[in-house]
């Protein structure tokens, strides 16, 4: 890259910029891509080159679009398509025309999102560009989904899984399968759904493509819940979530080390760039001996400016430093809301594996009132092991480990207000915490809500709340 500034070549040192731009926005860096993206925006500004920049514009719009800045994406996406029209080129007015169309539809704006898709539609029809046809036919197959339209939904996936398999694209083709599969769900053919759901997973096993096998076990599990298949919803799941821990700590240090290989780059670079300056700075000094005066105001110049240096040299590595300190930040932050939800997702199971006691327990308890006594004491027996099992719930061990992750300071917060709380009180304490309503937190305990009122009275008691202070308001404040 020194060498390309040096000699002045700007338009191969854009194309350098879009080359590390494209590699940190497929490690999903979009931050780190953007500034790059921006420092080419700018040299093809400068040559007016505006076939690069347009193309730029779109990459822009992208790594906006999927930080979620939809707004600013947009702007990009117009701008784009304004030059593409001066060009006249129109794949590049087709492709502008799509992505504008994909940021309305994330924003809500159905009607513009369907305008700018049939727009994209008829110029890629223009050019018999199939590939392009099959992702506009998917893009609008998810607008009509989004409205819950699932007809037109159904029509456009399927045209535009022909088109895929016309074009061999098995990739492309596995989503929108697995889009098909959710239409299928949401309107209730639970088999239909079942059936495409699993051929798209099958797919992105056989091509050993991560993230969509991750979805397609995340569907499965949703539609075996619908069909109230639990055990294989919960299989699903599972599945679906270590696949997701798997690529999210991939990603995670794959991004660590790309920024710290950024990092190092940047300071060898600023180390030879220092030692250059310093041997000129000498030869000069000693070509420049026999004047004195000349000398000692040239040695005093490049003292401040090697000072100056050190200290922009010194800013630099602090804002470096930083960048690394908000990625690293972030990380915690996602694994933090990760762990949120798996709290969440081990209570419903806990709550889901109680009422299925629950249930058992009662018809149990029917069967046993039967006239045919050489059963009922089999059947009560039955009934009092399930009576056991209730209050054991197997779940609670790791809840309270991922609860503690997640609020680590809680529990001793509590412990200022009463020594005296037994491990019911803290399980009860960290239920309320998750605003659970008194229905599932009796369920999670086996007991009445009745039951639960009094446990609720003696946990007041114990924290010496005052009259008219409501419990839930309390302990949301710890």
């Amino acid at each position: 890259m020194n060498k390309v500034l040096a000699r002045n070549d700007s338009i191969s040192a854009a194309t350098y910029y879009l080359y590390l731009a494209d590699i940190f926005y497929r490690q999903a860096a979009y931050p780190q891509a953007v500034d790059y993206y921006y420092k080419a925006d700018h040299i093809f500004r400068k040559s007016n080159d505006l076939a690069n920049l347009a193309n730029t514009l779109n990459k822009t719009g992208e790594a906006f679009y999927y930080s979620k800045q939809y707004a600013i994406s947009l702007s990009k996406f117009q701008e784009a398509l304004a030059l593409y029209k001066r060009l006249s080129n129109p794949k590049g007015i087709a492709k502008s025309y799509g992505l504008i169309g994909q940021t309305h539809e994330k924003s809500g704006k159905y009607p513009q999102a369907m305008k700018y898709q049939q727009l994209a539609l008829r110029e890629f029809h223009k050019m018999k560009d199939k590939t392009g046809i099959a992702k506009i036919y998917e893009n609008l197959g998810s607008i009509y989904e989004d409205v819950s339209k699932m007809d037109s939904a159904l029509k456009y996936y399927t045209l535009a899984l022909n088109l895929n398999k016309a074009n061999a694209s098995d990739l492309a083709q596995i989503e929108i399968i697995n889009n098909i599969g959710d239409v299928y769900r949401k309107t209730g053919k639970y088999e239909e759904a079942l059936n495409y759901t699993r051929k798209a997973g099958q797919m992105a096993l056989e091509m050993n493509d991560q993230y969509q096998l991750s979805s397609a076990y995340r569907d499965l599990s949703k539609n075996f819940d619908l069909m109230k298949r639990y055990d294989s919803a919960y299989h699903y799941s599972e599945l679906g979530r270590n696949i997701f821990l798997s690529i999210f700590t991939e990603d995670t240090n794959k991004q660590l080390t790309l920024l710290q290989t950024l990092f190092e780059i940047q300071q060898k670079d600023s180390a030879i760039t220092d030692f250059e300056k310093e041997k000129k700075a000498n030869q000069f000094i000693i070509s420049a001996t026999v004047l004195i005066v000349i000398l000692l105001a040239l040695l005093a110049a490049s003292i401040i400016s090697r000072q100056r240096l050190k200290i922009k040299n010194e800013q630099q590595l602090n804002e470096q430093n930083h960048a690394l300190f908000l990625a690293q930040k972030d990380a915690i932050e996602a694994e933090l809301e990760l762990k949120s939800k798996e709290l969440t997702s081990n209570t419903l199971h806990a709550i889901q594996y109680n009422q299925f006691l629950e249930e058992l327990r009662t018809e149990l308890e029917d069967m046993a009132k039967d006239d045919k006594r050489d059963h009922k004491k089999k059947l009560q027996q039955l009934v009092t092991k399930i009576n056991q099992s209730t209050g054991r719930d197997k779940h609670w061990k790791e809840f309270s480990s991922l609860f503690e992750q997640i609020h680590h300071t809680f529990f001793d917060n509590l412990k200022k207000y009463s020594e005296d709380l037994t491990a019911s009180d803290l399980r009860l304490v960290a239920l309320i915490k998750m605003n659970l309503n008194s229905k599932d937190m009796a369920t999670l305990f086996g007991i009445s809500q009745d039951s639960l009122r009094v446990a609720r009275y003696r946990l007041r008691k114990k924290l010496d709340i005052p009259q008219g202070e409501n419990l839930s308001t309390f302990i949301q404040t710890l």
